[in-house]
């Protein structure tokens, strides 16, 4: 729940539409794929250090986690065709001989296949992100804005206290 007020908050700020889109999509990238890997430590790096909005990664990265045990019987397959497809065996071979190519464990075929479909699906989920930000924006801010509910919790102490502390 405490997320999801974030998120709310975030499509309410002044935040870019396209830094809440490169969370989605960057959640998304480290939901759909295995937790511990180099990759996603790369993709952490870029969270923190660039202008990502880290409410939409940690709700996108939820969400996407989620999805993920329904599609690892697919992208096992996925990642299985491309490791054992005969016109990349000798770059498959020479990377596992190199230190960074047996650290990134890319031998993997849920590692593999996972990191191939979600970079696949990134400019996808990136554009549709930041359109349905542009939007909700556009016609649902206003409206959401006059709910009873959010007006009450805007009226309380607690958000009260939590907006002077740099909530």
């Amino acid at each position: 729940m405490f997320v999801f007020a974030k998120l709310l908050k975030a499509l309410h700020s002044d935040a870019g539409p396209w830094s809440l889109a490169f969370g989605i999509m960057l959640g998304m990238i480290f939901g759909l794929t295995p937790l511990i890997k180099l990759h996603n430590l790369i993709i952490l790096f870029v969270v923190l250090f660039c202008r990502v909005n880290l409410s939409t990664f940690i709700l996108s990265w939820g969400v996407f986690s989620a999805l993920a045990l329904i599609l690892d019987p697919m992208m096992m397959i996925i990642g299985e065709a491309i490791l054992t497809s005969e016109n990349l065996q000798s770059i498959w071979t020479s990377f596992y001989n190199t230190g960074f190519g047996r650290l990134s464990q890319f031998y993997n075929t849920l590692t593999m296949g996972s990191l191939a479909l979600s970079l696949a699906l990134s400019p996808l989920v990136l554009i549709v992100s930041r359109i349905l930000v542009v939007k909700y924006r556009e016609h649902f801010l206003a409206w959401v804005e006059q709910w009873r509910i959010l007006q009450i919790i805007k009226g309380s102490r607690v958000y009260q206290m939590y907006q002077r502390f740099g909530g």
